[in-house]
């Protein structure tokens, strides 16, 4: 048997971190995400670097990522197929808002980006305490890399035995996901509602 194409390696959780992080640089950085206070389309933007890393450096099908990342197969598709040419327009005449459509084509062009400049493979993401802070993003990062391949819409009991032992800011998962609605039919779903009950 032939083998056409294999996982070129690498900890894809860490290079789907870095296509977020870089997605969020390119909009404009810390400062404009303070401005806009309204960072709903974050979790969107995390799936999307999923997608494409998964998609790109694991060579998963579109049927795989969906089953790995909780969604449907036509939303891997559109994110892999996303405009880059609309969020290009949108980085240059600096749009008021980001826009939650924009997620798969921003992801596409930081992607692209950390691939030509060789720092996708980079094992480091160094990012200052201040800025995850300032974001508050960290513990959106650190829920989807422990459900990453749980399958959904998910239950709680589901999401105690992943969970388990996480705080987010002073607040022990279980509270949190206690007072979540079931069930959750998506990873997106869940980093909104936990956002909600924070």
């Amino acid at each position: 048997m032939e083998v056409i194409a294999k996982p070129k390696g690498g900890n894809i959780d860490k290079m789907a971190e870095k296509v977020f992080l870089k997605s969020i640089e390119m909009i404009g950085g810390l400062r404009k995400l303070v401005e806009f206070r309204n960072l709903t389309w974050l979790p969107s933007l995390a799936e999307a670097a999923y997608v494409l890393v998964l998609r790109n450096e694991a060579f998963k099908t579109y049927r795989e990522i969906a089953e790995e990342l909780g969604i449907t197969e036509q939303t891997a598709k559109n994110i892999a197929n996303a405009d880059e040419e609309e969020v290009k327009k949108y980085l240059e005449e600096g749009l008021e808002r980001p826009r939650e459509h924009i997620a798969g084509g921003l992801a596409k062009l930081a992607y692209r980006e950390l691939k030509e400049s060789g720092s996708l493979d980079e094992e480091e993401i160094v990012m200052k305490n201040q800025e995850i802070e300032a974001l508050d993003i960290d513990w959106a990062v650190h829920v989807l890399a422990r459900i990453k391949g749980l399958d959904f819409p998910v239950e709680l009991e589901d999401l105690e035995k992943r969970l388990e032992g996480l705080v987010i800011k002073g607040r022990r998962i279980d509270e949190i996901i206690r007072n979540l609605k079931y069930p959750i039919k998506t990873p997106a779903e869940l980093l909104h509602q936990i956002k909600l009950n924070l």
